[in-house]
């Protein structure tokens, strides 16, 4: 249990008071005000991982449903005893149960999502009662408005039923009364009201005795009665005696609900105890995102490293952070330095964050901070700077710290603010001396601050102490509230006493009566401050260096690792591409071979030459190197550059001739009206035009190579054997063909009509005849051009 003066010393009640500010239920702000940091690390990380789970879903799905939550234990320990709760408690009781079935399947929702992972809300959601059926009884009976329903029960429409008739009636009679002759006259107002749950009319004072009946009440002036006539007396009884009926049926229904209550009572608390822990739960993770926290790693050996920590209870605009680390090698920290630096909010950065901690909630400082459990936490802070108390006396400094002395051990963090103040310089400086050393020599890990300069040097001659000082800025003269931990605080009374105008002279004269000691030990401050900014300053300089290479370290991993993938992907679509050629290559060659057994069995005089040759080429087009190799494109292969060459200038992408040769590597080049020196390997040898035009000329001519002196339409559609009976004669002719055969096969005989047409309309066809029998004769037509 951590020492009730630490917690309020260091403002651990004001941490909570902020956390019971993002609970949306008073179950919740119930558990807050009980929080208290735990000293069993085991249940401290499970605090912590429950926050995290919450700050996970809230940054995922931004909020959890939790509306409807309400206290309703009282309710539930009453109809344990038999009572009788009311509509408004029963709705209650319901509303709460609603809440829980929408956060459970809010939570199972969660569970399915991969990216997710939330173990221990998960075993609070089963550790939810559900009790369903309850919520459907009493909502069966009651509306929103906690009024008893006329569904309730079938008793209850019968009774409202007759009530509702039975008061029209009373109303009919008074409304014919009001609307009387004389009316007006004797009433003060022409309506119809309740008086004691009776339906009455206003009678003026003086004709009171006209209507008779009962007077229910009058008005402040007494001019004005209010009556229920004789003639609806009985009618108003006959009201009365069916709303006390209704009455005691509401009461039925509302004991019969209450008795289920009861039976459910244990789960109910069970339940609410539940909800109670996750509104807990999620105000952690609430004031953690508004505070811009995170959730610590925990250890056992009192080690506390802290990145850029800040005071919870100063606002985050003026609050400056800082690294804060010992506890291993440095168990001892002495901070040194003016007032008004930042060394009390130092102290209570370090305190209040390790009480937080061990409550379960996220601390004010950035990822990667670590804090350890502790089985006790002593504070003695008390100067004008705590919020909580006035300017301590040395005496009650000495009694709370005779009172840390006797309980801390060496699982202990022992925090001490100007400690051997509020006496004489020199006393005060040798008794916190002693007591820091009686601290540290047995294992507590302490941090104190203090004023005396005896201290600035007590870090450098023991082992496990550093000392520490805040930043002053002499320049600004005020603080920056930086800490600086290995630099103790050094005076800058004579510097500050300078910058504001005093004299030089009375200033070389104050220096005088300082001793060479306190001097030498200005110098070494003054030495190791310059130290501690040269490393700062290198220190970043690498950083930056690390960053940059780690930078291009991942982005040239993931370079190769696309590489890899890309190659791994080309590598199986070129499997599969050679798979298709060779399964295609083998399917075509087998269709070869039996077409020729089937025109070997068709043709008694065997198959035909141009039959033979058809099939020789399409086996050597089958086989799978030759598709490779009419579909590789042949690479160019450099060409030596001589002068009056036509080159592409790729620098700039313009075209030029080749002037002169200047060196190995070097050309004139002659690019429009502009010579300029280049080197060769920025030159790429062009085609002159006209050789284009040559090679054109000769492709054209070469056409006779290749095409085939017949053309085989077998199989083709109508249309597409037409368009290719025209392409095929063009070619025909190009190459200078005089007869060509088309086979067009015997058929029904449409194709043979409709190619045999074609020719004898087109110009350049001089005849046309069937083939003769070593042609293929009739399912062959050889045409002779002009």
């Amino acid at each position: 249990m951590i020492a009730e003066r630490a917690l309020r010393t260091l403002e651990f009640y004001k941490i909570r008071e902020e956390v019971a500010a993002f609970c949306t239920s008073s179950l919740g702000k119930g558990l807050v005000k009980e929080l208290l940091p735990s000293t069993d690390i085991a249940e401290v990380n499970r605090l912590l991982e429950e926050m995290d789970e919450a700050a996970q879903l809230l940054r995922i799905k931004n909020n959890v449903p939790m509306g409807g939550i309400s206290d309703i234990r009282p309710q539930a320990k009453r109809a344990q005893i038999g009572g009788s709760l009311s509509p408004v408690e029963l709705m209650e009781v319901s509303s709460t149960i609603r809440a829980s079935r929408i956060l459970r399947h809010f939570l199972e929702a969660i569970d399915t999502e991969e990216d997710i992972n939330i173990p221990h809300f998960m075993e609070k959601k089963e550790s939810m009662p559900i009790l369903t059926q309850l919520e459907h009884d009493i909502n069966a009976c009651i509306d929103d408005n906690g009024t008893v329903v006329d569904s309730a029960s079938s008793e209850l429409r019968s009774i409202r039923q007759s009530l509702r008739a039975q008061e029209s009636r009373v109303r009919e009679k008074l409304e014919s009364l009001i609307r009387g002759r004389n009316a007006s006259k004797m009433l003060s107002d022409s309506i119809v009201t309740i008086r004691n749950d009776r339906f009455v009319i206003p009678v003026k004072q003086e004709y009171r005795s006209h209507y008779g009946g009962i007077v229910h009440d009058q008005s402040s002036s007494g001019q004005t009665l209010f009556i229920e006539p004789d003639a609806v007396v009985q009618a108003n009884n006959e009201v009365r005696r069916l709303k006390l009926k209704e009455r005691e049926e509401i009461d039925r229904i509302l004991l019969m609900l209450s008795a289920k209550v009861q039976e459910v009572a244990h789960e109910l608390f069970t339940l609410v105890g539940v909800l109670a822990e996750v509104d807990l739960i999620l105000a952690k993770a609430k004031y953690g995102q508004a505070h811009k926290c995170s959730k610590p790693d925990m250890n056992t050996e009192g080690y506390i490293k802290l990145k850029k920590a800040r005071h919870p209870l100063i606002p985050l605009d003026e609050v400056v952070p800082n690294d804060i680390e010992f506890g291993r090698d440095i168990t001892a920290i002495v901070i040194t330095g003016p007032n008004t630096g930042g060394k009390t909010v130092t102290l209570k950065t370090v305190g209040l964050s390790t009480l937080m901690a061990q409550a379960g909630l996220p601390v004010p400082a950035l990822d990667g901070s670590e804090l350890a459990v502790f089985d006790q936490i002593f504070a003695d802070i008390g100067d004008e700077q705590s919020i909580e108390q006035s300017l301590s006396t040395f005496s009650s400094h000495m009694v709370n710290i005779v009172d840390i002395l006797e309980k801390f051990d060496e699982n202990s963090l022992v925090i001490f603010d100007e400690l051997g103040a509020g006496t004489d310089p020199q006393e005060g400086a040798a008794l916190a001396i002693s007591l820091l050393d009686e601290v540290h020599g047995r294992g507590a890990r302490v941090i104190a601050t203090t004023h005396y300069p005896e201290l600035k040097a007590y870090g450098y001659n023991r082992e496990g102490v550093a000392n520490a000082s805040v930043e002053f800025d002499v320049e600004t003269l005020s603080p920056t509230y930086r800490l600086l931990i290995g630099v103790p605080g050094r005076s800058n009374a004579f510097e500050i006493s300078k910058r504001l105008g005093l004299p030089e002279h009375i200033i070389s004269h104050a220096k005088s009566f300082t001793g060479t000691d306190r001097k030498e030990v200005d110098s070494m401050i003054a030495s190791l401050e310059k130290s501690r900014r040269e490393a700062e300053r290198d220190a970043d300089e690498t950083r930056s260096v690390l960053e940059e290479s780690e930078s291009l370290k991942e982005d040239l991993a993931k370079r190769l690792a696309e590489y890899e993938s890309r190659k791994e992907l080309l590598e199986d679509k070129a499997k599969e591409k050679a798979r298709k050629i060779v399964d295609q290559a083998r399917a075509e060659a087998e269709a070869v071979i039996k077409e020729l057994r089937q025109m070997q069995l068709n043709q008694q005089t065997g198959v035909k030459e141009h039959q033979l040759i058809d099939a020789k080429k399409r086996l050597e087009s089958a086989m799978p190197e030759n598709r490779v190799l009419k579909k590789a494109k042949k690479k160019n292969e450099p060409v030596a550059l001589k002068q009056n060459d036509e080159v592409k200038v790729l620098s700039y992408g313009q075209k030029g001739t080749l002037v002169e040769k200047v060196s190995d590597t070097e050309w004139i080049v002659q690019v429009g009206i502009l010579k300029m020196k280049l080197p060769e390997s920025d030159l790429g040898y062009t085609k002159p035009e006209k050789q284009k035009e040559t090679r054109t000329m000769t492709s054209l001519k070469g056409r006779e190579g290749f095409t085939k002196m017949e053309l085989d339409l077998r199989g083709e559609r109508y249309e597409d054997a037409l368009s290719r009976v025209e392409k095929y004669l063009d070619d025909a002719l190009l190459a200078n063909y005089h007869q060509v055969s088309i086979i067009h096969g015997k058929g029904t005989g449409a194709l043979r009509q409709g190619v045999q047409q074609y020719l004898k309309k087109h110009p350049r066809v001089k005849s046309y005849r069937f083939g003769e029998p070593g042609e293929g004769g009739s399912g062959v037509t050889v045409a002779e051009l002009k």
